[in-house]
C-alpha cells in the first residue's frame, strides 16, 4: 500500500511561509556561503565555474539552505538529445542554460522535509531575472547532476524536474578532454519557459532573445583528406627554428593558419589559436598535431607558436603553396569581390599587403612592404601578379586611390574598382562631386565582354 501523504505540521508550515531568499554577491556573506559549503556539502568544494550566482534561504535571518548556480556542462549527450539542437546552436545558445551545482540544506531535514522544495521554488522564481542583471542575458533551461549512490533526487522530482538518465561517467579535465571518474550521475533538467526547447533548437531565436545569442566560433570545414594534402604541400617550407621543444612542425602550423584565414577568422594570432582549438580529433590527426601521450590528446599550437612561425617563414613561398592547393581543392574562383588591404604582423616589423576574394575568403596573394616605403607600391605589385579575374570588383582603402592602381585594375585585369575618396584628396574629391553623375559606372563602362574605355599609353610605351 502507498504511504499516506504527510501534511506539514504548524511549525513546519510557518517556516515555509516565512522563508526568505537573498542573492549573495558581496563579502563577508559570500565567504560565509563558501565556508558552509566546504564544511557541510558532500563535495566539500565551493568553487563555481563560469557565470554564477549564489543564494541563501533564511528563516528569521538564520540561513537554512544554500543554492549555487553556474555555467552548464560543455558537452552532455543526454541534454543535447533532449533539446534536439545542432552543434552550432549549442555553441551559440549554451549560455541560456544554468546548472544547479550546489544545493545544501542546513536545517534538520527530518523536521522540515519540504524545505528543499520551497527553497528551489523561491529560487527559480527569480533566477532568470537575477541572471539578466548580473550576466546580461536570461536563462531558459536548467540542469543538475545527482549522485544516485547518495541521493534520490526527490527535491528535483517534486519541483517538476525531469531525469534524463545516467551520464557516461566522464569528467572534464581540460579543453575537449575528458577522463573517466567511474561514478555516473543522474542528469536532471527543467525548462523555465514553456517554449524553451522549441526556441533553443529552432532555426532562429525570438527577437527578444536573438540579441543575446553568441556568435558561433568558426570551425574548420575541410575533411581530413584535404587537410593532410595541404600539410604535405607545406612540408616544402624549410624549418628555420633552432633548439629543442618544437612540438608543432612548420607544415602543421602553416596549414592551420591558412585554413583559419580562408574561413575568415579575425583576431590575429589569438583568432587563429581559437580556430585551432575547434579542430576535431580527426582533423588534428590529419594535420599531425602533437600527440600528448599523458592525456591521450592531439594538442594544437599556441598563439605564441603561430606568432613565431608566421614571422619567420617566406611569405612568397607560403603564398605559392596556398594558391596551388586552393586551385586543386576549391577549383575555379567565382567570387565577385576582391579585397586588398595592408596589415602589420603583431609584435613584429613585418608589414604585408594581402588580397582575398569574397565571400569564400580564398587567398590571392601577399606582398611585403619594402623598408622605408608604404603600401602603395606593394599593392601595385600584388595586383600585377594576383589572379584577379575579369569582371571582379576590387576594393582598396583611400591610400590606394591612385591613377596607376586604377589603370592596373581596369585595363590590365579587366576588373572594376571600388576606391574611397577622403578629405585630404581634395582635387579628386571635388572633381568626383562636381563632374560625375550619380549613375556613373565606376569603370566608365561595362565588363564581361562589353566595350571598355580605350587604354591610355603609359610613359615610355609606344602608342598605336
Amino acid at each position: 500500500m502507498p504511504k499516506p501523504l504527510r501534511l506539514p505540521d504548524i511549525e513546519e508550515q510557518q517556516v515555509l511561509d516565512e522563508l526568505e531568499i537573498e542573492l549573495v554577491l558581496e563579502n563577508p556573506k559570500r565567504d560565509r556561503w563558501n565556508q558552509l559549503v566546504v564544511e557541510q556539502h558532500y563535495l566539500h568544494n565551493a568553487t563555481l565555474v563560469g557565470e554564477q550566482l549564489r543564494y541563501a534561504l533564511s528563516y528569521h535571518r538564520r540561513w537554512v539552505a544554500l543554492l549555487g548556480w553556474n555555467a552548464p556542462a560543455w558537452h552532455l549527450k543526454l541534454r543535447e538529445d533532449w533539446l534536439g539542437w545542432s552543434e552550432q546552436q549549442r555553441c551559440g545558445r549554451l549560455h541560456f542554460i544554468a546548472q544547479n551545482s550546489r544545493f545544501l540544506i542546513l536545517a534538520d531535514r527530518g523536521r522540515f522535509p519540504n524545505l528543499g522544495t520551497r527553497a528551489m521554488k523561491l529560487c527559480l522564481e527569480r533566477l532568470s531575472q537575477d541572471w539578466q542583471v548580473e550576466h546580461g542575458h536570461p536563462i531558459l533551461a536548467l540542469e543538475s547532476f545527482v549522485d544516485g549512490q547518495l541521493f534520490r533526487g526527490t527535491i528535483y522530482k517534486a519541483a517538476n524536474w525531469t531525469m534524463l538518465g545516467a551520464t557516461a561517467g566522464y569528467g572534464r579535465a581540460a579543453e575537449d578532454f575528458y577522463v573517466p571518474h567511474e561514478r555516473p550521475k543522474q542528469l536532471w533538467v527543467r525548462v523555465l519557459e514553456a517554449q524553451a526547447k522549441e526556441w533553443l533548437s529552432g532555426e532562429s531565436l525570438p527577437a527578444e532573445l536573438a540579441r543575446y545569442e553568441k556568435p558561433v566560433r568558426t570551425r574548420c570545414e575541410f575533411s581530413p583528406g584535404p587537410l593532410a594534402s595541404l600539410r604535405e604541400r607545406f612540408a616544402e617550407v624549410a624549418e628555420f627554428r633552432k633548439g629543442q621543444g618544437k612540438r608543432h612542425r612548420i607544415p602543421t602550423v602553416l596549414a592551420i593558419a591558412a585554413c583559419a584565414k580562408m574561413a575568415g577568422v579575425m583576431g590575429g594570432y589569438a583568432g587563429i589559436a581559437s580556430y585551432a582549438r575547434n579542430l576535431t580529433r580527426p582533423q588534428r590527426r590529419a594535420l599531425h598535431c602533437w600527440y600528448n601521450h599523458r592525456t591521450g590528446q592531439y594538442e594544437v599550437p599556441s598563439e605564441s607558436c603561430f606568432l613565431r612561425v608566421l614571422q619567420g617563414v617566406s611569405q612568397t613561398q607560403v603564398e605559392a603553396i596556398t594558391l596551388a592547393w586552393q586551385e586543386q581543392v576549391l577549383g575555379l574562383n567565382t567570387d565577385p569581390l576582391v579585397a586588398i588591404d595592408g596589415k602589420t604582423l603583431k609584435h613584429s616589423k613585418v608589414h604585408l599587403v594581402g588580397a582575398i576574394s569574397l565571400p569564400s575568403h580564398r587567398c590571392l596573394g601577399v606582398e611585403p612592404v619594402a623598408d622605408k616605403s608604404n603600401e602603395i607600391p606593394a599593392a601595385q605589385k600584388l595586383i600585377e601578379r594576383a589572379p584577379i579575374q575579369p569582371g571582379q570588383m576590387v576594393s582598396l582603402d583611400a591610400l590606394n586611390t591612385q591613377h596607376k592602381t586604377v589603370a592596373q585594375i581596369l585595363y590590365d585585369k579587366g576588373a572594376d574598382y571600388l576606391l574611397p575618396l577622403k578629405g585630404n584628396q581634395s582635387g579628386l574629391l571635388d572633381a568626383a562631386q562636381h563632374l560625375l553623375p550619380e549613375s556613373a559606372s565606376p569603370s566608365g563602362g561595362q565588363v564581361g565582354g562589353q566595350p571598355q574605355p580605350a587604354r591610355t599609353a603609359r610613359p615610355g610605351e609606344p602608342r598605336d
